[in-house]
This record gives C-alpha cells, structure tokens and sequence, in this order.
C-alpha cells in the first residue's frame, strides 16, 4: 500500500504539471497576443509568478484554504487509495486530450470530477451504502455554482474595468498610453499568474492529504491523525515539502507552454489590445483572489475567459466571436461529468488488479 501512496504522489505532481502547460495560456495568452513579450519570456514571467505564489499562500494568507476544500469534497468513508489513483488518471486522460484539440478546459474540474466518479464508483461495490452520502455537497456545490459564477463576475469586472480605464485616458496621447499599457500589462499579468499558481497548485496539495490522510488513519495508522481536528492542516505542517513541490510543478509546466490553446485565448474569442489586456488580467486576477479568500476552487481557464468577453465586449457584442465562446462552454459543461465517467471506468479496472 505505500507503495501505491507512492505512484499516487507522482502522478498528482504529474497532473500538477501538466496543468501548468494546460493553463499556461490563461496568464499569458494576452500578454503574447499584444506583442508585450514573446512567447518564451512570457512563459518564464508566468512560471516565476506561479511559484511565487506559495510564499503569499504560506506567509501572508497562512493557509491552503483550496487545498483543504478538494481534500474534503468527498465524504472520507468513501475514500480509498485506488478511488485517488482512478480520479487522476481520468484527470490526466482528460486534460491530455483537451491540451491536444486545443481546447481551454478546467483542470481544476476534471480532477474534482474525476475524484467524485471514481468515489461513486467505489461506493456501488459496497453494499447498503448510500450512494447520496458520497459527495459532500457542502463542499461541491460552491464549486459548481462557480462554474458559472467565476466567468460572469471575470466578465462584469473586465467590462468596467475597461470603461473606467478609457474614462480615465480618454484625453491622453495614443501613442504614449500604449507604452504604459504595456508596461502595466506586465503588472496585470504577474497579479494572475500569482492567483494561477496560488489557485491551481493546491488542488493537487488537496488530493495528495487526500491520499496520505487516508494511509495514516487506515493502513499505517498515525495517532495524531486520528486526534488532529483538521487532518489535513496537521498534513500541510508536517509534508512541508508537498506544497512546495506542488507551486515548483506547476511552474515548471507553465514554462512548458501550451501554444494551441494561447492561440484560442489570444485572438480566437476577441482581438485584445494592451489597454484590454490589463483590463482583463487585472479582472481575473480579482476573481481569483477573492474565491481563494472564500477557499473556494475556481477554473482559471474560465474565469479568463470570461474577463476576455468582458473587454470585447466594451467595443460590441459582435466583437465577440460567440461561435468559439459556445464551443468553450460546451467543454466546461461536459468536463466534470466526462471526468466523472472516466474515473468510474477506470476504477473497475484498477480493481481487477
């Protein structure tokens, strides 16, 4: 069994990384689009942010609230080291397959889907168990209530934000505003990539206390588990060096890249220009800031997404290309269940073995 606990760690830091170059079109796909930096500086600029964010998470916040939520968004009599194992292998499955159409999907739902599936999976094995008992609601439902929240607020924010900022300079020389739109756009995209990193780096913290919480309260039990009134902060005080890795992961995927899906965020929803590009960073980045004060996990790719609209949307509704926006939703809609589905099946499989 520990050696499972083991192959589980790897592949939560694996998934960990392979959503850095899934995501890492959210916090750079404007800033490459406007021509600020290229595409290689600003994958470092991003990855930097995304690691410098556990030091706010750790000194400053003084806690992994996210962390905490995905740890608990099953009922713990349902959770097994194999129920883990099959979530993220259906995370990773989906994420991969996303990354390879192109597709701006949520890591962070595919692995809270993939969690649930493979739980409820699990939970029909058992006999007498109450299969409304799996998921803690309490837990899920802000998280789907954000799916849809999390781009409309990203989208309302970004609307005024702009109006606001072309009030402010309406008088000012073209020319010389875009030079300091563009040193700003640096500014807008280091603060969303530190709520990327801050963000989407706690989920895997999350499944990783998940895995380890279950080993030590039932294979190899650990006493101060059993007495801790929140396992999973006694976890994050004494494997230190799993949210460390968790933020160093998640970077070095960022430095990765993701050149299909920055083409998407960058110009297939709406042209952006400097001035826009901060809008809608800065609009992400509030969004994100705020459900992480709440502990609640939110999709970068969407909440981006939604700030992009919000800044198109200043100039027309047409300028939107609703066609690809529809198509984005349609893939945020099916990705929890598809992950869902996945886990399940991969379940069954793992318990042949």
């Amino acid at each position: 069994m520990f050696t499972l606990l083991i192959v589980i760690i790897v592949l939560a830091l694996i998934f960990d990384y392979i959503n850095g170059f899934h995501d890492a079109a959210n916090s750079i796909a404007t800033i490459v689009a406007t021509k600020v930096l290229t595409p290689f500086q600003a994958v470092l600029w991003a990855a930097f942010f995304n690691f410098a964010a556990y030091f706010i998470s750790r000194y400053w916040i003084g806690e992994f609230k996210i962390g905490n939520t995905i740890a608990k968004t099953v009922n713990v009599d349902f959770i097994t080291l194999e129920v883990i194992l099959a979530g993220l292998i259906a995370a990773i499955t989906w994420n991969l397959l996303t990354w390879k159409l192109g597709i701006p999907s949520s890591s962070s739902h595919t692995l809270i889907g993939g969690f649930m599936g493979a739980a409820l999976a699990h939970a029909f094995t058992i006999d007498g168990a109450d299969l409304n008992t799996v998921v803690n609601y309490a837990k899920v439902i802000p998280i789907v209530l954000f799916i849809f929240c999390a781009p409309l607020i990203g989208m309302i924010v970004a609307y005024f934000l702009t109006i606001l900022i072309l009030n402010i300079c309406r008088k000012a020389n073209p020319a010389r505003a875009d030079r300091w739109f563009k040193r700003l756009q640096l500014v807008s995209s280091a603060l969303f990539s530190l709520g990327h990193g801050a963000n989407d780096a706690q989920k895997v913290m999350g499944i990783i206390g998940a895995a380890v919480i279950y080993y030590h309260t039932n294979i190899e039990v650990d006493p101060n588990y059993l007495k801790a009134e929140d396992p999973f902060k006694y976890f994050v005080s004494h494997w230190e060096w799993v949210p460390i890795t968790s933020f160093l992961m998640i970077g070095l995927g960022t430095m990765s890249g993701g050149w299909k899906i920055v083409k998407t965020m960058g110009s297939k929803i709406t042209k952006v220009t400097s001035l826009e590009g901060v809008a809608a960073e800065t609009a992400g980045a509030i969004t994100l800031y705020t459900s992480e004060h709440f502990g609640i996990p939110v999709s970068t790719t969407h909440t981006i997404t939604g700030s992009i609209i919000g800044v198109g949307i200043t100039k027309r509704v047409s300028a939107v290309r609703w066609g690809v926006t529809i198509s984005l939703l349609w893939a945020w809609i099916l990705t929890i269940p598809v992950s869902a589905i996945i886990a399940g099946l991969v379940y069954y499989l793992v318990t042949l073995f």
